[in-house]
């Protein structure tokens, strides 16, 4: 069976969803993709990232049903349930332990791992069961399946870290099986996707008959525009297929969901007096509101959006409605309905595009050679989106975005779940060492660096490089060194590991340097002394990077997967 079952998660900022693929790999045939809503008569390859708990903690429901079920809020008892929304980006740019909690919409806390384990769960379980529908009933197992779980390239080591953990508490990998589950790059498996699109994949809007060019040496820059994040890669075609990462990946968190909140700062300013009592109230309204504009700013059009029964009722308390809309630009008031023009819909995506383009033109700045930008991910449905990338950039190149630019990433996952070294070399993110000792040498070592010992006079804490930040790393490749003991009798060694962003480092103590993991490698026969040999192994896989020590004697051996959380 091995890898040709394959089940790819798409765990997005604002929707998530799953691809598989249960057909052998020398069959060429597309990913299949789960579409969720139909209870609300709605047919979407996502469903919202949200989820839904009870006061006690208990796990309710999630996507459409969470949002669903926390909009209409029956009963008294729900409003100390737990709803999380956007919460993939409690995991951006910050320090991360697994003990970390994370705020619901009423402000009560609740620990990140255990929100995102449920969340995963919930799409593991639905994977399986929607799964065994489509196969006259064979029942499966998540041990049947390869997992792929996608995470932004800009994301830290922590966040990977973080999100494979949640994985494994949801059930999907056991202790022990951890190689069924690939933690893929988003731009990356979008980009493993689209090199096989022919000209019709992709949104005709000024292209004319064009595919992305697989030649060796064609150079293309991935742009994964979610909700939260907008993730930038930039890919070198290598003779054979594969592709070469060419820069570190880079982006910001200026993605889709920026658009809705100058939006939402639009209505308040509009019903200024009224809007955050009105939001306390009703926030299933609100959430309505904010649906019916995920759709609405897909194209350059007017803005009309029904204004719901208790924001009207509560904006007429104070004065006329009409009046409210006097004092604000680029809005008029419609018999019921709130009418915003297309001209300030564009405002709202002023700051999430200039962004975009300022990441884009930093790429520029660093090769010349680009031929194409890939547009993906759900924000890439927005044709302002598009056009103004169009504007921008299409002297300098030719801008593409695939039909469906949401699913590109589930199915270009399952694709990288079957061949991982499709993206053959990746530069590194930092500079990478182990904490060793030498013999001291006044020339060389700092004074305070000195300890002594019955074996010899040493200076402790020297950082030895392993890799240097933005050194080219091919994919599961291994550097070995040796290293040996500081004492003769010594039965056990200990060896720790560090990063920085700093190409040269002599110490480990030195600042923006920080400890990754460490381990302690069996070393019983001490026969050889000082001159025993312990073979350190450094694998940068993907995602992950693991150390194995061996001591040469005894064979004993120890690894670890270099863990990036803080505990």
């Amino acid at each position: 069976m091995g890898d040709s079952f394959i089940i790819a998660i798409d765990f997005g900022t604002a929707y998530s969803g799953y691809a598989f693929s249960i057909t052998p790999r020398n069959q060429k045939t597309e990913p299949c993709v789960r579409y969720w809503g139909e209870k609300s008569a709605r047919e979407t390859s996502k469903t919202p990232t949200c989820i839904l708990f009870d006061k006690y903690k208990q796990f309710i429901s999630f996507g459409y049903e969470a949002k669903e079920a926390y909009v209409s809020r029956m009963g008294a008892d729900t409003k100390d349930n737990l709803f999380f929304e956007s919460f993939k980006m409690s995991l951006y740019k910050r320090k991360l332990n697994l003990d970390m909690k994370i705020k619901a919409t009423n402000g009560k806390e609740m620990k990140a791992l255990q929100v995102f384990a449920e969340a995963l769960k919930c799409l593991k379980e639905d994977a399986l069961s929607y799964i065994a529908q489509h196969t006259a009933g064979k029942k499966f197992t998540a041990s049947d399946f390869t997992w792929v779980l996608t995470v932004p390239a800009i994301w830290d080591h922590s966040a990977k870290e973080f999100m494979r953990e949640a994985a494994t508490q949801a059930g999907i990998v056991t202790k022990g099986k951890e190689d069924k589950l690939i933690i893929a790059l988003e731009p990356e498996a979008a980009s493993v996707y689209c090199k096989k699109l022919p000209s019709d994949g992709f949104i005709a809007e000024n292209l004319g008959n064009v595919k992305l060019d697989q030649s060796p040496g064609t150079q293309y820059v991935v742009v994964d525009c979610g909700g939260g994040t907008i993730d930038i890669t930039v890919h070198e075609v290598l003779e054979g297929g594969n592709l070469k990462e060419l820069h570190k990946a880079s982006g910001n968190d200026l993605g889709g969901q920026t658009v809705d909140r100058k939006f939402k700062q639009f209505l308040q300013e509009i019903f200024t007096g009224v809007w955050d009592d009105y939001e306390k109230k009703f926030p299933n309204e609100v959430q309505k509101i904010m649906y019916d504009f995920t759709i609405f700013k897909k194209h350059l059009d007017d803005v009309e959006i029904s204004c719901p029964f208790n924001l009207g009722k509560m904006a007429e308390r104070k004065k006329k409605i009409e009046k409210y809309f006097k004092k604000v630009q680029g809005a008029t008031w419609d018999e019921g309905s709130i009418k915003i023009s297309k001209e300030k819909l564009r405002v709202f995506f002023e700051e999430s595009l200039l962004g975009i383009s300022q990441s884009i033109r930093d790429i520029f700045k660093k090769t010349s050679k680009i031929k194409y930008i890939l547009l993906v991910g759900g924000y890439a449905e927005s044709e302002i989106l598009r056009h103004h990338i169009t504007d921008e950039f299409a002297e300098d190149c030719i801008i593409l975005c695939p039909f469906r630019p949401q699913e590109v990433i589930m199915k270009g996952a399952v694709e990288f779940g079957r061949n991982q070294g499709v993206v053959a070399s990746r530069k590194n993110p930092f500079t990478y060492g182990v904490g060793i000792s030498q013999k001291f040498d006044k020339f060389r070592h700092k004074e305070d660096k000195k300890y002594t010992n019955k074996d010899g006079v040493w200076c402790g804490d020297i950082f030895m490089k392993l890799v240097d930040v933005g050194e080219d790393v091919r994919w599961n490749e291994t550097r070995e060194h040796t290293l040996y003991p500081v004492e003769a009798a010594q039965k056990a060694m200990s060896f720790s590991f560090y990063r920085t962003k700093k190409k040269n480092v002599a110490y480990i103590d030195e600042p923006d340097t920080e400890e990754i993991g460490s381990f302690i490698v069996e070393s019983p026969d001490t026969t050889l002394g000082l001159n025993r040999e312990i073979r350190l192994k450094i694998k940068f896989g993907f995602t992950e990077m693991t150390a194995t020590g061996t001591d040469r004697e005894s064979g004993s051996s120890q690894t670890i997967r270099i863990n990036f959380m803080r505990k």
